[in-house]
């Protein structure tokens, strides 16, 4: 029962990444300065433009990374730093976003130390 578990909490946590990228993606497209727009709002927390395309690269590919299970560990540590980052850039402005993110890093930091789960690449026989 607990490799289910786990298997649904390595699609809920991979959901929280690939949401908020397609989330991103809708608001960049949906406007004709969308992604000058996301450049600045990422320069109010005062990360520089190169930031902009990292995460949403990172988010994109550890989300689809985490969702069939490929290279599970690395991808839950890597999401894992990064929600740390999240959680003391965005976490300056909004209290409830850095205890947010503290809790998805909790989330990746366990799926980490558990990267066995049922219906992943990582199972393949090989």
């Amino acid at each position: 029962m607990q490799k289910y578990q786990t298997t649904v909490a390595r699609i809920l946590l991979a959901s929280v990444f690939l949401g908020v990228v397609l989330l991103k993606l809708v608001a960049i497209t949906s406007q004709p300065d969308g992604y000058l727009h996301y450049q600045m709002t990422l320069g109010q927390f005062g990360l520089p433009l190169l930031f902009a395309p990292l995460l949403i690269l990172v988010q994109l590919l550890g989300g689809l990374a985490l969702l069939v299970g490929y290279k599970t560990k690395i991808a839950a540590l890597v999401l894992m730093s990064l929600a740390l980052f999240l959680a003391f850039v965005l976490g300056r402005i909004s209290p409830d976003v850095f205890f947010l993110y503290l809790g998805i890093a909790g989330g990746m930091l366990l799926l980490s130390s558990h990267p066995q789960t049922a219906y992943s690449l990582d199972n393949i026989k090989k």
